[in-house]
């Protein structure tokens, strides 16, 4: 079978949420009203960081699908004030953040041991705050939330072919902007600014998921020692360095965009790599005419700009059975499943929800007690389970 990306029909149960009158509802979503009904309706657990865990009421698939939310929406009531990258979040909340993913990563990996059968994915994409609430692509909820989704891979084999102009996949392959006019720099970047022992560069061909044929050109790394590897804390200081780096060159490229040979960015975490690699690179700095010049002759290209730095960062299971992490511009605002090629069309049917529903919610009360076990929150009741 060729690979291609694929398109799955996920069907939801219709959410009995009212928008006030004259709200745009991506207004509405960022509320601390709507944050209160996600708690009470789809909430499993929180702790005292305010991490809450969470059914996806809007699903990507119906074999495991769950979030890990950092809800300030009582603490920061500006929606553009809250925490929306790793970076921004305290030590102490980052650190049982990091526990909560290590253990649901694992129960995913032992529900599911076979890379033949399952697709297995965690992670997060950057909720920028600097787009107008209004404005299309802006997600739902501004805050940083993290995904764990499981595809069986019997039903990407049987899924339709996405159309891969789809502007959502085009973002992190041949039409990206930095893998476009940038991809030696920008890897060069990576290699020589971080300092990494266990997560080591794996080829494209090793990362790539034979039935999508995704992730296309991005840089990746396999995680040395598997899951086990999670459970060591200097595994996820690499994970961070690995947003650093993205992180200083975005702003970097984005500075140069907004003016010419502007300054390097104050705050850089790695300003010796910057100064040396991008700085001094006619690529880099040719690429950011391009963008400049075009932001100055076309006023909806300019507008579509995200100004600070966007990404998607995710761990994920190869064929080979590999962990391995990537990272991408997050330029338009996809869902982070279409990084690894799978498009997901939510459908409203509330019967065929109910169908997949008791499998579902057993294996997400099970992630729930051992949360609970290891002492990293309290389960939440609702109208569908008990506490």
């Amino acid at each position: 079978m060729d690979f291609c990306p694929r398109e799955i029909v996920t069907p939801f149960r219709p959410i009995p949420l009212e928008v006030p009158e004259g709200m745009a509802a991506n207004e509405f979503f960022n509320s601390a009203e709507n944050l209160n009904d996600l708690v009470h309706n789809n909430g499993l657990l929180v702790n005292p960081e305010n991490l809450l865990l969470y059914r996806k009421a809007l699903g990507h698939s119906s074999e495991f699908d769950t979030s890990i939310i950092y809800n300030s929406s009582q603490t920061i009531l500006n929606p553009l004030g809250r925490p929306v990258r790793r970076t921004q979040v305290p030590e102490n909340v980052k650190h049982v953040w990091n526990r909560m993913n290590q253990i649901i990563i694992e129960y995913m990996l032992e529900q599911y041991p076979d890379p033949d059968e399952a697709l297995v994915l965690a992670g997060e994409a950057s909720l920028d705050a600097t787009w107008p609430l209004t404005s299309p692509g802006v997600p739902s909820i501004r805050m940083l939330h993290n995904h764990f989704i499981v595809f069986k891979k019997s039903t990407l084999r049987e899924a339709a072919a996405a159309n891969e102009n789809n502007p959502n996949l085009t973002d992190g392959g041949q039409h990206s902007l930095f893998q476009a006019y940038m991809r030696e720099v920008y890897r060069e970047f990576f290699a020589k600014a971080l300092s990494l022992e266990i997560l080591q560069p794996l080829s494209d061909s090793e990362s790539r998921i034979a039935l999508t044929g995704y992730p296309q050109g991005l840089p990746c790394w396999e995680i040395q020692g598997g899951a086990n590897a999670l459970r060591d804390i200097r595994f996820w200081r690499e994970y961070d360095e690995i947003l650093k780096g993205f992180i200083d060159f975005y702003r970097t490229f984005f500075f140069q965009v907004s003016t010419r040979n502007a300054p390097m960015p104050p705050d850089v975490y790695f300003p010796h790599a910057v100064e040396q690699i991008l700085l001094f690179n006619n690529d880099f700095l040719k690429t950011a005419k391009k963008v400049r010049d075009l932001c100055i002759r076309d006023a909806k290209y300019a507008n579509a700009i995200r100004w600070q730095p966007a990404f998607k960062q995710l761990i994920y299971r190869n064929d080979a059975g590999k962990l391995v992490v990537t990272i991408s511009q997050n330029s338009i605002g996809n869902a982070i499943t279409e990084l690894l090629g799978v498009v997901v069309k939510r459908v409203p049917d509330a019967e065929a929800y109910a169908a997949f529903e008791p499998q579902l919610l057993a294996h997400l009360l099970e992630v729930r007690r051992r949360l609970i076990e290891a002492d990293l929150g309290e389960g939440i009741a609702t109208p569908h389970w008990e506490k």
